[in-house]
C-alpha cells in the first residue's frame, strides 16, 4: 500500500494550470527524486502534497497509516531565513511542536527527540550557536534535524543543496541516502539529474503536458533522459 498515491494531477495557481497529467505513488522506504525544468511545477507539486496549495484536478490519496502531520518538510531557504536570529536548539526543538498536543510548552520527550536528531546530524556541539552564523551546510543540517523532529516516516525536501559548495552538497546527498537506508521515505525536488539516478530509487520527471514516473534504472533508458542530454546507459 502507498503512503501517497497521485492520479492525473493538474497543478496551478488561481485557476491557471502549470502542469498536468501527473501520476505517481510513493511507498514506504522509497526515495523519489522529482526533476524538471524551472517553471515545470515541481515546487507547486510539493506544496500541493503538503496541503499548502489547492489541487486543480486529479486525486491525492494518503495511506499505509501516514497522517498529514507525519510529513517532515525542508523548504527552499530564502535570504531572510538564512539570517534568522535564533539558536540551533530553538530551531530544532520547534520541529517537535506538533507532538506537544495542547501543552503550551515542550516536555522531556520533545527535548530528548531534539537532542537525538542534533546528534544524529552531528551538530550537537552547535546547539547554542546562532543559526545565522552557521555555514550553509550546517544550516541545512539544522533544518534537517528540525524536519526529523516532525516526522520519522516521510521527509519532503525542496532543492535542499541550492547554494551549497560541492563538498557540502556531496555530504548532504550522502546524509539523505543514509536516512533512506535507515527506513525513512524521501521525496526530494532537485535539478541534479546525475545525483537523482545515483541515489534515488524512483524518478518523477515533470513537464507541463506530460511526465515520467518509474525507477531510476527505467528513467535512464527513457526518452526523457535522452532529451536532457543524459549519459548513454
Amino acid at each position: 500500500m502507498s503512503y501517497i498515491k497521485c492520479e492525473n494531477l493538474i497543478l496551478g495557481y488561481e485557476g491557471v494550470p502549470v502542469a498536468q497529467n501527473i501520476s505517481f505513488d510513493v511507498r514506504k522506504g522509497d526515495y523519489l527524486c522529482i526533476l524538471g525544468e524551472n517553471g515545470a511545477g515541481k515546487s507547486t507539486l510539493m506544496k500541493t502534497l503538503l496541503g499548502l496549495t489547492s489541487l486543480m484536478g486529479g486525486s491525492i490519496l494518503y495511506g499505509d497509516g501516514l497522517e498529514g502531520y507525519e510529513i517532515g518538510y525542508l523548504p527552499q531557504q530564502t535570504f531572510v531565513q538564512k539570517d534568522f536570529p535564533a539558536s540551533v536548539w530553538e530551531i530544532v526543538l520547534s520541529g517537535a511542536l506538533s507532538k506537544c498536543g495542547r501543552r503550551p510548552f515542550f516536555g522531556k520527550e520533545e527535548k530528548e527527540l531534539a537532542e537525538q536528531n542534533l546528534r544524529r546530524m552531528d551538530i550537537w556541539e552547535l546547539k547554542r550557536e546562532c543559526y545565522r552564523n552557521l555555514s550553509g551546510g550546517q544550516q541545512q543540517r539544522v533544518l534537517l534535524a528540525r524536519a526529523l523532529c516532525a516526522s520519522s516516516k516521510l521527509l519532503v525536501l525542496d532543492e535542499p543543496v541550492t547554494g551549497l559548495d560541492p563538498k557540502a552538497t556531496a555530504e548532504f546527498y550522502q546524509l539523505i541516502k543514509d536516512l533512506n537506508n535507515e527506513g525513512l521515505t524521501i521525496i526530494m525536488v532537485s535539478h541534479d539529474i546525475h545525483a537523482a539516478v545515483k541515489y534515488a530509487s524512483h524518478v518523477l520527471h515533470v513537464e507541463k503536458e506530460q511526465s515520467f514516473f518509474g525507477t531510476a534504472r527505467e528513467y535512464v533508458k527513457s526518452d526523457f533522459w535522452k532529451d536532457i542530454g543524459g549519459d548513454v546507459q
